[in-house]
């Protein structure tokens, strides 16, 4: 990893010479109309078909294939003229990820079964567990059925059952099992908790199984990354159910944690604005390249391209930077690729606490995460809803860019804290927001390829995602044009 590093580093040094080479763009007054013509189809086509193709392997956080997709968009973001903003002249910011996981030598076995790991079942989050218990079969463990067993030394099996059946909250309201009833039962002195899916969970285990196989990510110092021994949460598959339930079985597990570090990368750009003091100020353009990598095939196909997570926000950015470039706007513009945000954020957690630029100096965050399906003329803007909304006064112009321009649908309900989702808190944005920072998301919401290999270049829909990058930028120009920045939402508060 050292020489990969090495020539990685390598490689942006000459990214950031040529653009320090070039002339700077002439300072002017005042921003005249705006660039938007800038804006093409086809650039955005060819961009997002370039980077979610399987060259790149799913741009999985913290492997070479972020790494190389990085250096990839370096090299299209000197192209379009904006100089490097990143550290030591280079148009990256290097950080850490500590990742936490089980250890392959881990095992687990119920009576005559043996479970590999990541396989046969999934231990959703990694802790050191050595057991051998007895395991009780307690149904779908509500309180009629627990009322005569006693859990305490015990491993307990559990069916998953009850789970509404509308797609997407159905799989929040399964992952909300595997810490609220294991909770309660471990409470009650239970040393390990089974979960068992019925037929109607096979295909939501299938999809989202996998995610525990990585383990858990955090920056090094975060609290996540302490590790402890608590009894651990096991899911098996619907076949599993059979053999479960029979009486006077053990469960046996060796489960064994190490952590580690290696790299990720944030890529920053700018476009110095026009006047004298207000260049001293920034619009943040923000996105994130990195996606699930290569995992386990859905319908003989391995790799995660993520196409509309999140390579329409990447090609969005670069569409941008090139109006930008045409003409330039009073305030100065800021791109930030961060990577790892499949991971936790931590791109962007990391770069909104060791920014670039003075942290003072960002007067608005505008957020693109997947920007490409659903309905052509429907959208969403998450922050524009009370408690999300910490500055009204840059939804009111991001309300007014829409008008202007391309003029979706709003759905609202996707901003709403009761939304089953809880998509607010799922992208870049968040930390900025967190700091008080005028913070939205552009993004036209999940689909059922989300996380799928399914999530393709051929599936998104260009003309709508044009018509999202117009307006992002149309929001972004107005801001960065006008000469007070947005006033920050008084008493803003999230939920969590």
């Amino acid at each position: 990893m050292k020489h990969t590093l090495s020539l990685l580093v390598a490689l942006s040094l000459p990214l950031a010479a040529q653009a320090q080479r070039k002339p700077a763009t002439a300072a002017k007054p005042a921003a005249a109309g705006n660039a938007i013509g800038a804006i093409k189809e086809a650039d955005i086509k060819r961009d997002l078909f370039a980077l979610a193709g399987d060259h790149f392997r799913g741009r999985e956080g913290g492997t070479l294939d972020e790494l190389k997709a990085s250096v990839w968009l370096a090299d299209q973001i000197r192209a379009t003229g904006m100089l490097p903003a990143g550290d030591d002249g280079t148009y990256f910011q290097w950080f850490s990820l500590q990742r936490t996981r089980l250890t392959k030598s881990s095992t687990l076995r119920i009576g005559s079964h043996e479970i590999k790991l990541n396989e046969d079942g999934a231990v959703t989050a990694p802790t050191n567990a050595n057991i051998n218990a007895p395991l009780v079969y307690v149904g779908t463990g509500s309180p009629a059925e627990l009322a005569n067993v006693d859990v305490k030394g015990k491993a307990v099996a559990v069916q998953i059952a009850g789970a509404p059946t509308d797609g997407i909250s159905y799989r929040r309201y399964v992952f909300g099992k595997f810490a609220g009833q294991a909770g309660e039962l471990t409470k009650a002195g239970a040393v390990a908790v089974v979960f068992v899916s019925d037929p109607k969970q096979q295909a939501l285990y299938d999809h989202w199984s996998h995610i525990y196989e990585r383990g858990r990510y955090s920056l090094p110092g975060a609290a996540s990354t302490r590790v402890v021994s608590t009894p651990p949460v096991i899911w098996l598959p619907a076949g599993a159910a059979s053999w479960v339930q029979q009486a006077g079985q053990q469960l046996t597990a060796n489960l064994q944690v190490e952590s580690f570090q290696y790299p990720s990368v944030n890529i920053v750009a700018k476009m110095p604005g026009t006047d004298a003091q207000l260049k001293k100020e920034y619009v943040l353009f923000s996105t994130h390249q990195d996606h699930d990598g290569v995992r386990a095939p859905i319908a003989g196909d391995s790799i995660y391209n993520g196409a509309d997570d999140n390579a329409t926000g990447c090609a969005a950015l670069l569409a941008i930077m090139r109006s930008f470039k045409q003409q330039p706007a009073r305030r100065s513009a800021l791109f930030v690729y961060q990577g790892s945000e499949e991971r936790g954020l931590l791109g962007s957690t990391y770069f909104s606490a060791h920014p670039t630029v003075p942290q003072a100096s960002i007067v608005a965050v505008l957020n693109a995460e997947m920007m490409g399906r659903n309905a052509p003329d429907s959208a969403a803007l998450l922050g524009s809803t009370r408690p999300h909304m910490n500055s009204s006064d840059l939804v009111k112009t991001a309300l007014a860019a829409n008008q202007a321009g391309p003029k979706f649908k709003l759905d609202t309900e996707w901003d709403k804290p009761t939304h089953p989702e809880g998509w607010y808190f799922r992208s870049d944005h968040l930390p900025y927001a967190r700091l008080g920072i005028p913070a939205i998301m552009y993004t036209s919401v999940l689909h059922v390829d989300y996380h799928t290999p399914r999530d393709e270049p051929q599936r998104i829909d260009y003309n709508k995602l044009l018509h999202m990058t117009q307006w992002m930028y149309l929001t972004g120009w107005a801001v960065a044009n006008r000469t007070a920045p947005p006033a920050r939402e008084p008493g803003f508060k999230l939920e969590r």
